[in-house]
């Protein structure tokens, strides 16, 4: 087989090259003493020979000396260490004996590796990252270069210990952990710790095998086909570590002395905040515009259709007023029918989309799947890493899933083609293979697009093996790349204009009426797939209204023609998928960032996610504030997209990591001061009120400062010659008690206030430590226990749920509030809207639903009773 063939030359140069060694060291002890021989004879006296050769055995092997050797002995120790370096213990085999070790990251992973390689191999897992920088302090020498000082995380040295303990008896070590920069700088964190210090080295030789897919063919191509560590991958990914440790640990402190202890501050989430904050501005600052639009009810024969007001005398019609559609209307009153004046025919082809890439794949999951960026990556692990099918066992489904590429294998497109061809035809194939080659100037081409590993694995083929989630984004993937390969689905359009002229008081005036539509020749690829679309997509051609067959100076019925108000809307918060398109268009963070920027964000609570759109809390809103407000040349779009370049070009041996870190270093090491806190906690706090107050101790104006625990209200005086200080937002109210008695001892409860909002306490705190979270007052309909706002611990999400949890299950997404179902007379209702229908409420008993008027409406209706 390739894979022992190339095992067996590497372990062979290297055996050779150990045999010459030795065998040259004996010829020179038997003949005359070479120089260093002479040098070893020089130090250690002939009768410590059966000394050193013992230690020379303990040492190759690895194994510790006692602190109370002799000095002879531990320059016996060093002499035979020269002379035989590749002699072992008795007690263990020799390296050409052993098997060759492949170390993966996941334990799933090498679960599947380790059945395509059989039994000359051992495939073990490190569990992920298993060395980086200390939890507890910098560990970046800023001085040297910022020489990052690794350590081995808690809770890895067993699986560290375990690796070393099996290389030792290996014949090669490949090393094949994920094909990213992380994945190569777990692999030399690992090739570190076995060759590092040299005295307890493995022997065996170390090689870098990377899967793109796991299947049987493309583990023994990769094995086949070795490399060694890609230190550029490596150092890009180092600097990428060291500068968000640089900036996390000298941005943070910030925080906590304008706005509280123990926030953080991240490179990247930054900047992914201030996105989410700065539209929340605009749609707050945004002032709507009201505008009217008219459009014509035709019909011919059974199809109805559209026509909208397109021109008003050759101009685009600008009614902002109702009493304007009003006069249009009054001009075309009496209109029963419709003349066409023009008609438009065209062949229109919408080409089918590419590959997915890891942004794109989020984007499309969260769209048709409502699937968090975090759980459409783990679910594509999955996928990737192996999953048992029966027959088959074990196999990789997917291609490997952290990609900026749409790239595909002539192999990989030629085999979806056969498939196609079989299930659809050969009309329905792209005319020739597809291979997608990437577009982007900063892709990072070295996978292909996220795919099926084998397109005739069809996904109701494997359903049952799958879990629901995986089987959906299983399918979801193979959909989108077999639609890749398929023939572009051809339209026929139509535009139809009504040209009407109106002779009114003021003069003759003419409305032109467009109806436009288009009607599905040729499916091609949407007999397959379709993409998915959210507020503020644009209108898809297949989405078009149908027209029927019209023909100039053919009189078409009007049914009637209605005014309709609108208003000018502000631009839509970001949803998952709409911030990963933005982060991406913007050049933030890179395929294996986006899930983790985003969880991160709502796990510091700085945002919310509600009915799937993002809302900054108010502790965010303040973060962004204060860290913007300090390092405006940091957590910016164009420093963090520029950063992302350079990591690129470090990836690419185009410029030095040290280098790249000291530009950033010079200019960020200057706003490191506490000069302007009193300014920065104004920003997080109003302090309008301060100026007039006075200390009630000496009478010194009072001022904000800040602290290692957080921000304070202090004397001028302070400390010296007053001690007066108060917290920042004034002195506590005093908690307001409520009729809830204490679950856990009967007490009272008052309202109190957290991380995460307002809760209920127990008043006899701290004694009893007795919480509840904070009661809608709407009564669960299952068992009529209170219904109670929740959080998601992983998400930050809310929710609300019967405190009878988990005796009761009832969960519902929308918050309930206390009106009655006019159908069957429960009180309680979830308060829901959508863009479409706008407010409207739902029975939480029997799911009825109905609308509830808007506060505008309600005044209207109050203004005509």
């Amino acid at each position: 087989m390739p894979i022992k063939k190339a095992a067996k030359k590497a372990a062979t140069k290297k055996t050779a090259k150990k045999a010459t060694t030795t065998a040259a060291t004996k010829a020179a002890g038997a003949k005359a003493p070479a120089t260093s021989s002479a040098k070893t004879a020089r130090k250690a006296p002939a009768r410590k020979t059966p000394a050193s050769k013992t230690a020379a055995r303990k040492t190759a092997a690895g194994k510790a000396t006692s602190g109370k050797a002799t000095a002879g002995k531990a320059t016996a120790r060093k002499a035979a260490l020269r002379a035989e370096p590749v002699d072992l213990p008795d007690d263990e085999p020799a390296p050409a004996g052993g098997t060759s070790l492949v170390i993966v990251e996941s334990p799933a992973k090498a679960k599947t590796i380790g059945k395509y390689l059989g039994r000359g191999y051992t495939v073990k897992a490190t569990v992920g990252h298993v060395r980086d920088l200390p939890a507890k302090k910098l560990g970046i020498d800023i001085d040297h270069g910022f020489a990052p000082e690794y350590v081995t995380i808690e809770g890895k040295e067993d699986i560290l210990t375990d690796l070393k303990k099996i290389a030792k008896g290996a014949r090669e070590i490949f090393i094949a952990t994920d094909p990213d920069r992380e994945g190569e700088a777990i692999g030399w964190h690992v090739e570190q710790y076995f060759t590092q210090p040299r005295r307890h080295a493995v022997s065996a030789p170390i090689r870098r095998v990377m899967f793109h897919e796991i299947t049987k063919d493309a583990v023994h191509k990769s094995m086949a086909k070795p490399t060694d560590i890609d230190n550029r991958k490596v150092e890009a990914q180092q600097a990428r570590r060291v500068l968000d440790r640089l900036v996390g640990y000298k941005a943070s402190p910030v925080l906590w002395k304008t706005v509280k202890k123990g926030l953080s501050a991240g490179r990247v989430q930054t900047v992914a905040l201030r996105l989410i904050v700065e539209r929340e501005r605009e749609i707050r600052a945004f002032t709507p515009v009201e505008y009217w639009s008219i459009a014509a009810d035709l019909q011919k024969g059974q199809q109805a259709f559209t026509a909208k007001l397109h021109q008003v005398d050759g101009k685009k019609p600008e009614i902002h007023k109702g009493e304007e559609a009003e006069r249009i209307l009054a001009d075309l009153k009496g209109r029963k029918e419709f003349v066409v004046t023009e008609v438009k025919r065209r062949e229109r082809r919408k080409n089918p989309a590419a590959p997915f890439t890891t942004s794109t794949l989020q984007q499309e999951a969260a769209k048709k799947l409502g699937f968090g960026s975090k759980r459409t990556m783990r679910l594509a692990q999955d996928l990737y890493e192996g999953i048992d099918i029966g027959i088959d066992g074990a196999s990789g489904l997917i291609t490997y899933m952290r990609t900026d590429s749409t790239r595909v294998s002539e192999d990989a497109a030629n085999a979806a083609r056969e498939t196609l061809r079989a299930q659809f035809g050969d009309d329905f194939l792209a005319a020739a293979p597809q291979l997608y080659p990437s577009g982007k100037a900063n892709a990072q081409d070295a996978h292909e697009g996220v795919r099926p590993t084998d397109p005739s694995r069809r996904p109701e083929h494997v359903q049952k093996h799958l879990t629901a989630d995986q089987f959906k984004l299983y399918q979801l993937i193979w959909q989108r790349f077999m639609a890749s390969q398929m023939a572009p689905a051809v339209f026929d359009t139509t535009t139809v204009d009504f040209d009407i002229p109106v002779k009114t008081p003021e003069g003759d005036r003419r409305y032109l009426f467009r109806a436009t539509g288009s009607v599905v020749k040729f499916q091609g690829f949407l007999a397959l797939y379709r993409e998915a679309r959210e507020e503020g997509d644009a209108k898809a051609l297949e989405d078009e209204q149908a027209l029927p067959v019209l023909d100039v100076d053919e009189k078409v019925p009007v049914k009637a023609i209605t005014p309709t108000q609108h208003f000018t809307e502000p631009p839509p918060r970001f949803s998952e998928a709409s911030l990963v398109k933005e982060l991406e268009r913007l050049g933030i963070g890179r395929p294996s960032t986006y899930a983790s920027i985003i969880s991160v964000l709502a796990e510091r609570r700085y945002v919310s996610l509600e009915q799937r759109r993002f809302f900054p809390t108010s502790l965010g809103e303040t973060v962004e504030k204060v860290m913007v407000k300090k390092f405006p040349d940091v957590f910016n779009v164009g420093f963090t997209a520029q950063m992302e370049e350079e990591l690129d070009k470090i990836a690419d041996g185009e410029i030095d990591w040290v280098h790249a870190l000291g530009d950033f270093w010079t200019p960020f090491q200057r706003t490191l001061n506490d000069n302007d806190l009193d300014v920065l906690i104004g920003e997080a706090y109003d302090l309008s009120g301060l100026a007039s107050e006075r200390c009630p101790e000496c009478g010194g104006k009072l001022v904000a400062k800040g602290g290692f625990f957080g921000p304070f209200i202090a004397c001028e005086n302070h400390p010296k010659a007053c001690k007066y200080t108060r917290p920042i937002k004034g002195e506590k109210k005093p908690a307001e008690l409520t009729s809830y008695l204490c679950q856990e001892c009967g007490a009272p409860m008052v309202i109190r206030h957290g991380r995460s909002g307002d809760f209920l306490g127990c008043s006899r705190f701290p004694k009893c430590r007795g919480t509840r979270s904070m009661p809608t007052g709407v009564k669960c309909p299952k068992d009529g226990g209170e219904i109670a706002e929740r959080r998601s611990k992983k998400r930050g999400k809310a929710f609300y749920g019967c405190e009878n949890y988990p005796n009761c299950d009832f969960v519902v997404w929308d918050k309930p509030v206390p009106e009655t179902c006019p159908e069957c007379g429960y009180v309680g209702a979830e308060a829901k809207s959508n863009k479409t229908r706008g407010n409207y409420r739902k029975c939480l008993k029997c799911g009825n639903e109905w609308d509830v008027a808007t506060p505008a409406e309600a005044e209207d209706v109050a203004e005509v009773a």
